[in-house]
């Protein structure tokens, strides 16, 4: 089956195209890019990585814009799909949504109307396990927008490995936040995966700080020889 991956550049949207293309034929990525930075359907902190993202993976994108207005930005969502099946053939959508129902319903809506499967991978997946998956795959990935107390300006830019994922969890037991930010709490961007045929290296950032949010902001990046 061919399939296309909702991939937004950020930990779970990279884990589930991995998964799926254990399976299956990953035919193109499709990112949705929001003008509207609170936006219940996308993520957004450095977005534009996606690109470099999709060369280091050898894959084609599907960009789209959308205002970010809430239910309105799903018709934006639906033609990218919609491109997507179009020029790629993709019989599929992939999505790495974990516990969001709010968007997962919203993707098989997509999907019935166009004819297409809907695949998650990581549904229901146990978040400490999740982000532990990462580390033993040996994915770099960073912190790129903290959105909950007690987490602060401290966080950003931090590559999740054991001593963080151990300080998350901690945080949950103190705190409620969930671990892998399925509460919004985190967003992250991915700098090196598996599949990767070329890491991404950061040559300029800057921390974003306002009242108790934050992100970290890649400026400047490229692609270099792992």
């Amino acid at each position: 089956m061919r399939l296309g991956v909702l991939f937004s550049g950020g930990k779970d949207s990279t884990l589930a195209l991995h998964l799926a293309a254990e399976k299956e034929t990953v035919a193109c990525l499709i990112t949705v890019v929001s003008k509207n930075k609170e936006s219940f359907m996308f993520h957004t902190p450095n977005i534009d990585v996606s690109g470099l993202q999709a060369e280091a993976l050898g894959l084609p994108l599907v960009r789209v814009e959308t205002e970010g207005q809430k239910e309105e930005e799903l018709a934006d969502l639906e033609c990218a799909i919609a491109e997507a099946k179009s020029r790629f053939g993709i019989e599929g959508v992939v999505t790495g949504a974990v516990e969001s129902v709010y968007q997962a319903s919203r993707v098989q809506r997509i999907c019935n109307r166009l004819d297409l499967w809907q695949f998650n991978p990581l549904w229901k997946t146990d978040q400490k396990a999740l982000l532990e998956t990462l580390v033993a795959k040996k994915y770099q990935v960073i912190i790129s927008g903290v959105f909950a107390y007690p987490l602060d300006e401290k966080w950003l830019g931090k590559q999740i490995d054991p001593v963080v994922i151990a300080r998350l969890v901690e945080l949950q037991g103190k705190y409620a936040i969930s671990p892998s930010g399925e509460g919004g709490e985190i967003e992250t961007t991915v700098l090196d995966a598996p599949l990767f045929r070329q890491k991404i290296e950061v040559t300029d950032a800057a921390v974003q700080w306002s009242g108790s949010s934050g992100v970290y902001v890649i400026k400047e990046a490229r692609l270099v020889p792992k």
